[in-house]
Formats: C-alpha cells, structure tokens, sequence
C-alpha cells in the first residue's frame, strides 16, 4: 500500500531532507586517498546525532540475523550498493566511493546516495557518474501528478543505454518516509510492475544504480554487498522526492 504523507509530515521530511543533505556534503569533503571508509562512517553518525537524528541503515536487518552493522553503505568502484564501512577500506586515488545515508528525524526517514571521485580519476569513471547524476535528473524531471511512475523508469533506461551503459534491475528505488522500504518498487528500467499514477503527497526514493557494463550483478560473501557480475564500474546517485501539486519537490538537495 502507498502512504500518502500528511502536510505536517512532509514538512519533516523537508527539514530532515536538508539536514541529511547538509551531512552528505560534510562527508563529501572528507573523500580522499588515504581516508578509511570506517573514518567517514564515524563521522556520518556523529552529524546525524548531533542533528537530532537517528541513522536508519544501522542495525537494518536485524530480524534476519544479519544486521547492517554501519551508519551509511559504503561501496568502492565495482560494489554497486551497501558496502560495509571498514578501518580496512582505504580509498585509492582513481576510485569512486559511493555514500549512501538514510536518517529518521522527527518521526520521518529520507534516504539519499552520492558517487565520489577520489583524486584525479579516469574518463570512463568520470562518464559513469556524470551518467548516473544526469538519468537521475532526467528521471525526476517525469514526476508530476497524474502521470505514470513508468516514465520515470523508462526515461532513466532509455537515457543511460544511449550512453552504451546499463541499469541495474535487481536493485530498485522505492517509496519511503514513515519506513525506509515502502511501496511502490521503483524500477530504473521498463519492467513488468504493475502501473502507478502518481499522486500529490508520495513520497519516493529514486536511486538508478548504472554500471559501465552488464546490468547484472551478484551478492558477495557478506550478504550485504552487492557488485557487478563483470567487475565494472558502478554508479549510484538517490535523492527522495515529494509529488506536488505543481510537480515535484527534490528534498535532499540544499
């Protein structure tokens, strides 16, 4: 079932939206060589906490036995999504490191993602992200009452497979707000999900997760992280969205 969200409760996600995106700027200037991924996990908790937040990835799971165990994911080069911030993860000049950070504040969750460039890196990691920030702006340009969440999903395939890339279709965006997981799926491709009209009030997580080469992928020994089948760069770039009734209102942008 899609929750449509009250004013009030907009306006929390609003205000939890600008702190969260506030955050991903701090973490974004600690992305360098040298830096462990654990450093800026530690720091991503701290702005949180300090904000009157709560982190929402961390201890995501637990019923499963295996809960994330980290304040945001954190994915190197071909990891797609959900990384596991370790001392151990030093980044590289050349890489690019994906921050992906949710938080709950004043009762609501918004949820957002950003790929980094570490140092100076090659022309086809730089068209990778450039590729997956543009679909995603593409994308969200689709997003009015009234239409169908389906265009969003084939303008964000249609732009990305021009490129000679692709979109990953075992991974997907999703509505969010009083939960981090919420109906509906989000697909960053045509798929076979049943049609959504959008209505003023959704709120959404649009996330394309684009690769240089194939779309598919596979789950490493961690059970959390995902990478790409052919070990290939990855992108990814999420930011949640509210449908108005004069279009849409991106709220994890400052």
């Amino acid at each position: 079932m899609i929750i449509i969200k009250t004013p009030n409760e907009i306006d929390s996600m609003r205000a939890g939206g600008k702190i969260l995106a506030n955050i991903m700027h701090e973490l974004g200037k600690q992305v360098a060589p040298g830096k462990n991924t654990w450093e800026i996990d530690a720091l991503a908790e701290k702005l949180i906490l300090a904000a009157g937040g709560t982190p929402v990835f961390k201890g995501y799971g637990k019923e499963s036995g295996n809960p994330f165990p980290a304040t945001i994911c954190a994915s190197i080069n071909a990891e797609i999504v959900h990384g596991i911030p370790s001392k151990n993860r030093i980044l590289q000049e050349g890489d690019i490191f994906k921050i992906d950070i949710g938080m709950r504040y004043q009762g609501m969750i918004t949820d957002m993602a950003r790929t980094f460039a570490v140092g100076e890196i090659s022309r086809e990691a730089q068209k990778i992200i450039d590729i997956t920030r543009e679909c995603l702006d593409a994308g969200i340009e689709k997003i009015k009452i009234g239409r169908k969440l389906s265009e969003y999903s084939v303008t964000v395939q249609k732009y990305v497979e021009a490129q000679g890339c692709s979109a990953v279709r075992d991974l997907v965006g999703h509505g969010v707000g009083k939960m981090l997981h919420e109906d509906p799926h989000i697909p960053n491709y045509k798929s076979k999900e049943k049609e959504v009209i959008l209505q003023e009030g959704m709120t959404l997580a649009l996330e394309p997760m684009i690769n240089v080469g194939t779309y598919k992928i596979k789950l490493e020994k961690d059970k959390w992280t995902y990478v790409t089948a052919d070990g290939n760069l990855s992108a990814h770039f999420e930011d949640t969205v509210v449908v108005t009734s004069d279009g849409v209102e991106i709220l994890t942008r400052t």
